[in-house]
């Protein structure tokens, strides 16, 4: 063989073969079906880095022993101290807790997409047990403010709860939920308190105070069975779940190509009318009442996190195996209505969006949200089918000019009922004229 200089290269075969096969053995390619927790790929996250990166606490694996990361852990310290001492055996307490964690450590390693052979089995099995007591007691005191003392790190500190708030809904920054609810069973166990939530309920409820993604619509819990193939994986996948499974969007079972729908001010001009959406449980429900050309969108508040949420939804619906990609469908209608701050202005003022930001920087939040990002399925089809097939009809763009143009402001509505009264009176006197 030669190269293009055309010296003679020689290539030895056996010995290649047998370094490619020391590395395969001596690798581990081993990709568990549990993976739920990922590494966001370089092509979402150079969109948007810190829309996916922890800005204080980290949370499992991924970001542990990060330098400017390392003050918050004394807050987790103190939080799994104010937990195991609150029972008469403390020792007892936090035996128990590492020794359950220990049991399934091997199994808790496989739910995440990179092995972290770097770190030890006692090592990993510390960060489970200090990160979820940390956040079963943070959820445990945003329930109950009896809990929370006058020197609480958190709920004392009026900006912790806006770290908080980005920090648990990074899909890198998670922990399986089977360990939250290993260590949350033994704590209720052991509290014996008849009237205690449910996991569910206590991490919906913080996420509820911190996150905007429900809009108006209350967070819906979903009980689900062992071994339920749509049981939480973690709390992102949580708060996917309190969006998905409640809304009545239809599954599609075929490939489909991508629509796009005209943008909001382009909407109204063919005559498009917009109004909030309550009637729905989820903020994914948006209708087209055909009859009467409105569409309906359940209200949205926009928040400085809006898009770091929405944008770890998306990389957890590419990135987990068979997941259907809702919410990024959802966002990609988003970015067809909202092209410009006219956009923004007008669902604000029909009710929909609740607008937190500066208008150009709402307008940006979801303009390339979903870049990179592959749907096989687009769920909202059938709507903006409905949409497009009622645009092309002429009559509602006319009326939408008839109302912009001439009924726009009340003296506008008076001048055209007089002009049309002065117009009968004159077509009267003619007609009486000619009779005579």
């Amino acid at each position: 063989m030669e190269n293009a200089r055309g010296d003679h290269i020689t290539i030895e075969v056996d010995a290649l073969a047998n370094e490619l096969k020391n590395t395969m053995r001596t690798t581990n390619l081993t990709m568990s079906p549990q993976r739920c927790i990922f590494k966001v790929p370089n092509i979402l996250e150079r969109h948007n880095p810190k829309a996916y990166a922890p800005n204080a606490f980290s949370i499992g694996p991924y970001h542990y022993g990060e330098e400017h990361l390392q003050a918050t852990q004394k807050i987790k310290l103190k939080y799994l101290h104010d937990l195991v001492f609150s029972f008469e055996d403390p020792d007892t307490v936090l035996r128990t807790l590492i020794g359950a964690i220990s049991k399934v450590q091997q199994k808790a390693r496989a739910c995440y997409g990179d092995p972290f052979d770097h770190i030890s089995a006692p090592e990993f099995v510390k960060i489970l047990v200090l990160d979820g007591c940390f956040l079963i007691q943070l959820f445990r005191k945003n329930a109950d403010e009896k809990l929370q003392k006058d020197d609480d790190p958190v709920f004392t500190v009026s900006c912790m709860s806006q770290l908080l708030g980005h920090d648990l809904i990074l899909l890198e920054n998670q922990i399986p939920w089977m360990v939250l609810e290993l260590l949350y069973d033994i704590i209720t166990r052991k509290l014996e308190d008849p009237s205690v939530k449910s996991l569910n309920s206590l991490v919906l409820g913080y996420c509820r105070h911190t996150s905007t993604i429900f809009g108006k619509f209350d967070a819906v819990i979903y009980p689900f069975l062992p071994g339920d193939r749509k049981s939480n994986k973690h709390i992102l996948d949580l708060l996917r779940n309190s969006l998905v499974l409640p809304s009545s969007i239809k599954e599609k079972k075929s490939m489909v190509q991508e629509q796009t729908m005209p943008s909001a001010t382009r909407l109204m001009e063919a005559g498009i009318r917009f109004n909030e959406n309550t009637s729905q449980k989820s903020i994914l429900d948006i209708e087209f009442e055909r009859t009467d050309g409105v569409l309906k969108i359940p209200p949205l508040a926009i928040h400085e996190d809006t898009e770091s949420l929405f944008r770890n939804l998306i990389c957890l619906e590419q990135c987990l195996p068979n997941c259907t990609p809702v919410v990024t469908c959802y966002a990609i209608l988003l970015d067809n209505l909202i092209n410009t701050t006219e956009d923004v202005e007008l669902l604000c003022k029909s009710g929909i969006i609740d607008n937190h930001l500066n208008v150009d920087d709402a307008a940006r939040v979801f303009n390339q949200l979903y870049d990179d990002a592959y749907i096989k399925e687009f769920y909202y089809e059938d709507l903006i089918t409905d949409v497009d097939e009622y645009c092309k009809h002429n009559w509602p763009r006319y009326r939408a000019v008839l109302m912009r143009d001439y009924f726009k402001h009340p003296w506008a509505v008076v001048s055209v009922v007089a002009a049309t009264i002065l117009l009968i009176l004159t077509f009267l006197q003619t007609f009486f004229t000619i009779k005579k």
